[in-house]
């Protein structure tokens, strides 16, 4: 599955845990991605992957979800 979002781009980042003693692994930061359905201006309906940036880009062009 694709972990990046439609509408902005995000994907995963890659970063440290970082311990209390400075010992640093690998970890990856993950976008807050979610499905959601919307009505494009054509009247169709479909499924794009969405950050919840992205979601708020949507609501504030007032595409219908």
């Amino acid at each position: 599955m694709s972990r990046k979002c439609q509408i902005t781009g995000k994907k995963p980042m890659s970063g440290h845990h970082v311990s209390h003693a400075n010992n640093k692994t690998k970890r990856r930061f993950l976008p807050n991605i979610r499905t959601v359905r919307i009505t494009l201006p054509d009247g169709t309906k479909k499924k794009i992957k969405v950050s919840a940036k992205g979601l708020r880009i949507l609501k504030k062009k007032n595409m219908a979800l």
